[in-house]
């Protein structure tokens, strides 16, 4: 997909479709009521004749508009002009992509980039609207034998500003976009992938390959062997199960120097989670190989970062493991001994995404980190708590914390703050452990960051609960991609390279 931006009047523009906006009830946008004036109010009886109310999402496509120079001229529903915000624009934008993909239209001029959204700037409609073509267009059929395409499928697009002045902006916003969007696929990717393909191994030959990509990025694989070196014996229990070995992937991409602290980010890995002993119920039992998906969202992030050349030091860290029920499956009243040496008392082997990034935790340590970020599907209680609309977010450090809700923000990938008081760590006392690795079911997001803030005393960190955001059930059902904008923002705002205007 081609994208760029121009500034120019509608009039001028020979496309094979020019796509403008037409507010509820029935009103033109600006642009709309320029085409409407050229062609002699063409577009305007069309309207009164009740063709197109201007609802959102609704679509009208045109053909032979009269004085137009472009082929066909799609009329988009916006909705009532004032109640038009992030969200909205965001799904105008994606039901346009669709409506063309399926038109024959394989270019197109967009104009939407001009309607007003409260707040809101050229850089950031423009990225939006990159962003939002690409996750419509994203579909995961590598593994069909026969696979739909379009037969003239959409290839190119142009995003139209009002002034020349704002051209600039509208181009970083689409090298901004594009990076985005192709960490945001390889997140989907990774994470649609079935996971007799995707194991933890699979995860490190990912690693692998981005380090073969560009020169500033190194990996290192840590393998069960030093694993057992490094005493990281509740990691080792998790996989223990499985026949896959565990191996953790440390991603390091070096773009300020070697005097720079690194942001570490740290994804939960597990590419399959029966719930071990602790065995799950059969339904929705498939999606579980959806809980790699921290690792598949830092796996995302450190691609779009590398795309985007930034001057800054990151390591991510992919937490692969997976957990099943065997012989030498770890057990429920089990006491395990973490690499930091402190003891877990095991209550449900299901509890298990916090065994192996805490040893995860400890281990990045030795960086010397500026601050550490988690992400992990780690909780049913935060898609009780919070929906599939926001990620939770938990932390020990408020300014990491609003850094963070400012990125979710600005990416519109939106995500929430809870409590981490000391209160909730009376939860997680053992009579015969350190602590347990479970804290019941009353505030079982929380209680679960609780257990992970025991081993992340030597540095700012907060940690993001994708359970309810990572992918969509039902027939829909697949990889969001998120929360690869909201790193990849959170990363843009700290190497200063966030501003559009």
């Amino acid at each position: 997909m081609e994208f760029s931006v121009k500034s120019g009047s509608p009039e001028k523009q020979r496309s094979a479709c020019i796509v403008v906006g037409v507010y509820e009830p029935r009103r033109l946008s600006a642009v709309a009521e320029q085409l409407d004036e050229i062609s002699g109010s063409y577009i305007s009886n069309l309207l009164r004749r009740g063709d197109l109310e201007g609802k959102s999402g609704q679509m009208l496509l045109l053909h032979q508009v009269p004085n137009i120079l472009s082929e066909r001229v799609l009329l988009v529903g916006c909705g009532k002009e004032r109640e038009l915000d992030e969200r909205q624009y965001r799904q105008i934008i994606s039901k346009t992509i669709s409506t063309l993909n399926e038109t024959g239209s394989m270019e197109a001029v967009c104009f939407l980039s001009e309607l007003h959204v409260k707040g809101r700037d050229t850089y950031w409609k423009v990225r939006q609207a990159v962003e939002a073509t690409q996750d419509s267009l994203y579909s995961f059929n590598s593994l069909k034998t026969r696979k739909e395409e379009p037969r003239r499928p959409l290839r190119k697009i142009v995003f139209n500003v009002p002034t020349r002045r704002e051209l600039p902006f509208g181009e970083r916003a689409i090298n901004h976009g594009l990076a985005i969007a192709a960490g945001i696929n390889v997140c989907k990717d990774v994470a649609n992938m079935p996971p007799n393909i995707c194991n933890p191994a699979y995860l490190a030959e990912q690693a692998k390959q981005l380090a073969t990509k560009h020169d500033k990025v190194s990996t290192h694989i840590v393998n069960e062997a030093e694993m057992e070196e490094l005493a990281m014996g509740s990691y080792l229990a998790v996989g223990g199960g499985s026949v896959n070995e565990s191996l953790m992937s440390v991603i390091t991409y070096n773009g300020a120097g070697d005097d720079s602290k690194p942001v570490v980010l740290v994804g939960k890995g597990l590419t399959f989670d029966s719930g071990g002993i602790s065995l799950k119920p059969g339904e929705a039992m498939d999606e579980m190989k959806y809980d790699m998906g921290g690792a598949a969202g830092v796996l995302g992030a450190m691609n779009s970062l590398a795309q985007l050349d930034l001057p800054i030091n990151v390591i991510g860290v992919l937490v692969g493991c997976e957990n099943m029920p065997d012989a030498n499956a770890y057990r429920p009243g089990d006491i395990l001994t973490t690499m930091s040496g402190q003891t877990v008392e095991v209550l449900n082997t299901d509890a298990e995404g916090r065994l192996v990034l805490c040893d995860a935790l400890t281990y990045v340590e030795r960086f010397d980190p500026e601050l550490v970020v988690d992400v992990a599907t780690l909780t049913g209680a935060c898609v009780v708590a919070l929906g599939a609309h926001a990620t939770g977010l938990l932390s020990t450090h408020n300014p990491l914390a609003h850094e963070l809700l400012n990125a979710s923000e600005q990416s519109g990938d939106r995500a929430w703050r809870l409590p981490l008081w000391d209160d909730y760590q009376d939860q997680l006392e053992s009579p015969f452990a350190d602590f347990t690795n479970l804290g019941g079911r009353a505030a079982g997001t929380i209680t679960a960051a609780c257990f992970l803030s025991k081993f992340t005393k030597k540095y700012h960190w907060a940690h993001l609960d994708i359970a309810g955001t990572a992918w969509r059930s039902g027939a829909n059902k697949g990889s969001t991609g998120r929360p690869v904008s909201m790193l990849t923002q959170f990363l843009l705002n700290r190497s200063g390279q966030e501003q559009g205007e």
